[in-house]
């Protein structure tokens, strides 16, 4: 299962360096890796984990960020995403990678407690 989604850094998005701030990115990155744990659980979803984010490219105000996320290994109750952000300048298509995060979702009922999923084809 997959999910991308579309972003546009805005001044508001920024530090006074002109580059997105780190927690806006993560925080789109949690919603990315959610939004395809969700299709693959058919289920409500929390994040359990975060691992190995390295901001290696900077995003700068003006750019699109792509994200593409990836569940790549399904547990009982959990499934491992791989999130992939990529800047494009909307002006020329430029596109560049910029920084790829690890999310562990943990599929959950409706009182909130873990549920299974069902393993991946």
């Amino acid at each position: 299962m997959e999910a991308r989604t579309l972003e546009l850094v805005f001044p508001n998005d920024t530090n006074t360096h002109g580059t997105i701030f780190g927690g806006t990115l993560v925080a789109w990155m949690d919603k990315a890796a959610a939004y395809a744990a969700i299709r693959c659980a058919r289920s409500a979803v929390v994040t359990a984990a975060i691992d190995s984010i390295a901001f290696e490219v900077p995003i700068r105000q003006g750019e699109l960020v792509e994200l593409y996320a990836r569940v790549e290994k399904v547990g009982r109750t959990s499934m491992r995403v791989r999130v992939e952000v990529s800047r494009e300048d909307p002006m020329d298509g430029s596109r560049e990678l910029c920084t790829v995060g690890y999310f562990t979702m943990v599929a959950v009922d409706a009182d909130g407690r873990p549920r299974p999923v069902a393993q991946l084809d």
